[in-house]
Formats: structure tokens, sequence, C-alpha cells
């Protein structure tokens, strides 16, 4: 089984949008199109559910109905139980809750790992925890692949550490970590386990509840949907941490953490993502499975094969150029097709010119400047980024590497 291209694009409404005909778009790592899913339901809440939730009346009832329907679908694809899932206005803005919570609830001496792997909004919250005593730790890439090798990490380890933060998939190394095992090493350590989905989330929701991890979010304006910031908290650590919210939601686990009011209609077009996924898993199969998880995971692999592929074309194009140096592994079925190039150059510059071609990219640092300085990048100049996912076409690919060639 492979996926119908023809009926994912026809999912989107910007690939039937004049202005933007001629454009291929590759700097969906900033984030995706969105699918018509999520667009409907956006104007449908707008246009008929703008008013507070949750009371008796049709339009405050139907309102509170599509937030529900949200979460619980949402919850559902990802494998952890409802109450487990937040929404945030931001990834960022959800993590720097959590680290206030985490301060809340360690004592100085006690331990927190990072990486310099991550996009800032992973390592930034946590490392301000100095402030207040807390040991942080830094698990450090390899200079010359971006790999973060978990026997490193066990060097780091012991008893004083109660939380290791990680990315899912680095917004420039692109290499997939493992995380089970990563989970595993720390669980064993006996610490909790923060993970950033933000750059693997848009290649296929992921199974948390199988993962293993306390804490996974991510942001739904790249995984098709509203500027959101989804957060699983599983529920062992949700009761451990100190309450964020306002006193009287302390007793409401997917409260807890979301000191401000939920966008009531970005939170309900959310349920557009799960439509999206159910709507390819139908076409694709008989549709006869009534499980959301198992849905989830069919249509996971069919997102990675059609992106492995694609991703297979760019490297053996890119990964022999004397001018330029791929971040991170050129072996397509390890990492996302979210590719950094260190020209030698100013990357702006290039993406300008590409722009020319009709390829839509950027240059810059992407917030991950650890990352950049630690594999010897001029952050300052940064790396020409490409990045696609599933919706793209073997034309788009066609475009950008002609485009490439002509301006590299």
């Amino acid at each position: 089984m492979s996926l119908d291209l023809e009926f994912v694009r026809a999912q989107f409404p910007a690939f039937a949008e004049p202005s933007l005909q001629g454009q291929a778009f590759f700097e969906n790592a900033g984030g995706s199109y969105t699918c018509k899913q999520v667009v409907d339901r956006l104007f449908r809440f707008y246009a008929q559910r703008k008013v507070q939730p949750y009371a008796d009346y049709e339009a405050s009832r139907l309102g509170g109905q599509e937030m529900d329907e949200a979460r619980n679908r949402m919850a559902a694809i990802l494998g952890v139980d409802t109450d487990e899932l937040s929404f945030g206005p931001s990834t960022t803005q959800n993590t720097y809750v959590l680290a206030q919570a985490f301060a809340q609830m360690m004592q100085p001496g006690e331990a927190i790992v990072v990486t310099n792997q991550d996009h800032e909004a992973n390592s930034g919250p946590w490392r301000r925890l100095v402030d207040c005593g807390i040991d942080v730790r830094e698990w450090q890439v390899d200079p010359d692949s971006g790999h973060l090798d978990p026997t490193t990490l066990e060097d780091i380890l012991d008893e004083s550490v109660r939380l290791v933060c990680f990315p899912h998939c680095s917004n420039v190394v692109g290499e997939i970590n493992p995380v089970t095992e990563i989970t595993a090493l720390a669980h064993a350590a006996g610490a909790f386990v923060c993970v950033d989905g933000v750059s693997y989330a848009p290649h296929g929701f992921p199974d948390v509840g199988h993962l293993g991890p306390d804490i996974y979010l991510f942001s739904a304006y790249k995984t098709y949907g509203p500027h959101q910031g989804l957060m699983v908290i599983r529920r062992t650590l949700a009761e451990l941490l100190p309450n964020q919210g306002h006193y009287f939601n302390e007793g409401s686990l997917h409260k807890r953490f979301t000191p401000a009011g939920p966008d009531h209609a970005q939170v309900a077009a959310c349920a557009g993502m799960a439509d999206y996924v159910d709507t390819l898993y139908e076409h694709h199969t008989s549709g006869a499975d009534t499980q959301v998880s198992p849905r989830g995971h069919v249509v996971h692999d069919l997102m990675r094969a059609r992106e492995i592929d694609g991703l297979s074309r760019v490297m053996d194009v890119l990964k022999d150029r004397n001018d330029l140096r791929v971040i991170g592994p050129t072996d397509p079925a390890i990492r996302a097709p979210t590719i950094a190039l260190d020209l030698g150059r100013d990357p702006v510059g290039i993406a300008a010119r590409l722009a020319d071609h009709g390829i839509m990219a950027a240059g810059g640092d992407f917030y991950a400047v650890r990352a950049l300085q630690a594999m010897g990048v001029d952050p300052d100049r940064g790396v020409l980024r490409l990045s696609f996912t599933h919706y793209t076409s073997d034309a788009e690919i066609d475009q950008l590497l002609t485009a490439l060639d002509r301006v590299l």
C-alpha cells in the first residue's frame, strides 16, 4: 500500500490556491499547510459557536462538545488517556509552564539533563532553572554527525537526575532519536522524561503510550492544524507536579498546566487533525478497523514511506556535492525530511535566489544555535533548511533539485 498523493493534496486548500501555483513549499519545518478539515472546523466555530462554551444553550453546548471531541480523539491517536492531553498557546509556552512546575517540585542540587541538539524552546526554560539551584547537565551531540549517543547519556545519569529532556527529532540535525531506548535508560535511573516532538510529529503522529515518555510536546500548526501546542503529561507525573492553573482547576488533570484560558476555536479545530487521519485511513484501507490508535499507526507508516522515498532522491544528489555539508545522517530511513545544509556562505541570500525559481525555503539558525555551534557552524551565518512532508510531490522535488543545481 502506498500513499495516494493526488488524494492527499486534495485535502489541502493551499495546493488549489492560485497565488501559490508554481511554488514548491520546502519550509514545512517552520509550519505546515493546513488541511481542509481543520479550516472547515475553525470557520464553523467562528461562524456558529463563538460563545463561551459549556453552558446549556445550544451554541455553547456544541462549542464545548467540539473542544472535548478534539481532546478525546487526539488523545486516542496518541495512545494516552483523554485527560493526559492538554492544549496551550504554543509548545514554547507549555514548556515554560512545565519548567516552573518542576522548579517548585525539585530541590537545590537535584539535576535536569538537556541536550545541545534541541530547539531552544525545549532547552532554554530548563537551563534557566540553574537560577533555582538546579544542576543542569548537557548531553552533547557528536560534533561531526550531530548524533546523540545513548551511551554518553549513561555517563551523566545518577540518582540526583529527576528529568531528562531531548528531542524526538532535531529541527536541523534531522536524525530520529530512539525515544523508547532513551526513556528506558532514564527511567532505570529514576528520572522522568520530556520529549520535544515538534519536528517529528509532522511526519506521523507518534503513539506516545507505546514510546513511553512521561511528557511529549508538539505544535499543531506544524501538523496541519491551528496554532496550538499539544502536551501529553502521563498521569503519575501530572498528579505529582504542582498545579500551575487556577486553584479550583487543580483536580482536573488537563487544566493543571494551562494557566491561561484555552483558545476555544483553535482547540476545537484540532479535531480536524483527527479527521484528516481518519480520511487517509479510510481512503487507503477498507475502513473496517474501529480502533483509533491502529489507524494512527497505518497513516503514520504511509506518511513515512512516502517521505523516505522523496528523501532518498534528495539525499542521492546532496550527499555527493563537495560545495556543501549535509547536517546529520544521509540515510533516509533514520531521519526526517528536514535537511539543513552548511553552505559556507550566506544561506539567506541563497534562499532568496531559490525563491526566484519558485522554491519556498529559508536560511538562518532556526533557534538551534547550540546545535549549530556544537557542529562547527557559525550560527550568525546559519544554514539553508529544506523541509518537506508526505504531501510533497515528485514534481516539486524535481523543481527543488533543478533550482539547487542552478543556484549553487
